[in-house]
């Protein structure tokens, strides 16, 4: 079926493509609508045109030949972003002098033998849900934008690769070789106040980018420096305002808002029901109904939203388990304030806006302990941390001594090492893998590389750890740069 309908609107000058345009809308096959009546005037037969139904027809059929993924995993990124200090988090020498150790204390945790900070107490009380890795070697690795760790690639460092922009992360990865848990769900959702903070599908294609959960939502508004403005945001991605022109129908938005209008219709006519269950997928994606349900925080019992907290983070926490939950594959969070380096970028007080490790960490760590805590124990009651890999971490680690750029207890960059925490996903916790020499800062034993983080992922997803894609130039490039699943987790 061909509808020869061309829009009449001749303004498409958007600066980038749009997160459908491998559907390739513009192009005189297929469907092209210019007005509600003329998609109702399609009708099903019409909707059965669209790629979207063969696509997860292809999915269904490969997960039923055995070629396909059968299980319901998703992982959330915690993204701390400029990079904590592993020091005064996960990895303290409460021996060692006052410029090397900081100023903080610490305190035992449910694993015998094992301290971390004193204002990670929530975290400590439950260790034996999580693994610590002290020993991750961020060598290459660079904020802002933030991408070795989030594609695995040692080459993804865009301050001195220009090349780097076109490794796929990680998540877009995932999304592509397995797609969401649910086809009525996108696989790849990120929550961020800068696209430098987060990894996109790169050489996969615009189709494979995060979608940008923060626009999805209704979520309170925070300054750079993290002050509660009092204000949310829209969160109007599936409720635009009325009265848009239908030549605007082309941009993702307004086609899901006018499509929302003529549900009823399609549902009164009957159509819904002599199409496939392909079809009402398509149509149910289309339209974001579960989705919308998913991002919308007032479906939630209010006592679990009071239990989460309003912080800004914390409502994003929550929302990456209602998504998890809907059908989200790849979640992650970015969790900064500033849209430049990043919070966690704790160069000291005389170092705006970030602060040192007195003023600028320790407010995030009670914060950062409540969240992680209360998402982990939020899924374990729901029977879901099995099915669910929490990862927190950022770009790399601090040095080892503070007083860097002038100031009395900042920490500059330092990607010899850096600690991250994991829990969930049905792996093997309750341990620490790896250790750093005496000052913290170089690894001792057992590193663990970008590599090493993205096929754990991998294999924990059913994504073949030694798979290929194709580069915009048509060479293979592998899934994994030099690394292999981290052994103790399995």
């Amino acid at each position: 079926m061909r509808i020869q309908e061309q829009p009449t609107c001749n303004a498409w000058n958007h600066s980038s493509q749009h997160a459908f345009q491998y559907l390739n809308a513009l192009n005189e096959e297929g469907i092209v609508v210019r007005s509600r009546r003329n998609m109702l005037k399609a009708s099903m037969q019409g909707i059965a045109g669209l790629s979207i139904p063969l696509l997860l027809k292809s999915n269904s059929d490969a997960i039923a030949s055995g070629t396909g993924s059968r299980n319901k995993k998703s992982v959330i990124l915690l993204w701390m972003t400029g990079g904590p200090s592993q020091i005064d988090t996960w990895d303290p020498k409460p021996d060692r002098p006052l410029s090397n150790r900081g100023p903080f204390g610490t305190i035992p945790t449910k694993l015998p033998g094992v301290r971390i900070c004193e204002h990670l107490p929530k975290q400590a009380a439950i260790l034996d849900r999580f693994t610590i890795i002290r020993s991750v070697n961020a060598k290459f690795s660079n904020h802002e934008p933030n991408m070795v760790f989030q594609t695995s690639n040692l080459e993804a460092e865009p301050r001195s690769n220009p090349e780097a922009k076109h490794y796929p992360a990680i998540a877009s990865i995932v999304a592509k070789e397995r797609g969401a848990n649910d086809p009525a769900m996108p696989p790849y959702v990120g929550f961020y106040r800068s696209p430098s903070h987060i990894a996109f599908g790169g050489d996969l294609g615009q189709q494979f980018d995060p979608m940008q959960g923060n626009l999805a939502a209704k979520l309170p508004i925070y300054d750079l420096v993290g002050k509660d403005s009092g204000k949310k945001s829209n969160g109007d991605m599936f409720q635009l305002s009325k009265g848009l022109s239908h030549e605007r129908i082309l941009d993702r938005r307004q086609l899901l808002t006018d499509l929302d209008q003529f549900r009823r219709e399609i549902d009164i006519s009957g159509s819904m029901g002599a199409a496939d269950v392909f079809q009402q997928k398509a149509v149910d994606m289309l339209l974001g109904h579960q989705a919308r349900q998913a991002f919308d925080l007032s479906l939630e019992p209010e006592a679990n939203r009071e239990r989460y907290g309003d912080h800004l983070w914390c409502q994003q926490a929550l929302l990456a388990r209602r998504l998890v939950e809907s059908g989200v594959a790849f979640v992650s969070i970015d969790l900064s304030y500033h849209t430049a380096s990043g919070t966690w970028d704790n160069h000291g007080d005389n170092v705006p806006p970030y602060g040192g490790i007195s003023r600028g960490l320790k407010p995030l760590l009670p914060l950062f302990d409540h969240l992680l805590t209360t998402l982990v124990l939020d899924l374990e009651e729901r029977g879901r941390l099995d099915d669910v890999l929490i990862i927190a971490m950022g770009e790399f680690g601090r040095t080892p001594m503070m007083g860097t750029q002038g100031s009395s207890d900042g920490r500059d960059h330092w990607p010899e090492v850096m600690s991250m925490a994991m829990a969930g996903g049905g792996l093997k916790h309750a341990q620490v893998i790896g250790a750093t020499h005496a000052d913290g800062g170089t690894i001792k034993e057992r590193p663990v590389s970008p590599g090493d983080l993205a096929a754990t992922i991998y294999r924990y997803f059913d994504v073949p750890v030694n798979g290929q894609y194709l580069d915009r130039r048509g060479r293979p490039r592998n899934f994994v740069d030099q690394g292999e699943p981290i052994a103790e987790l399995f």
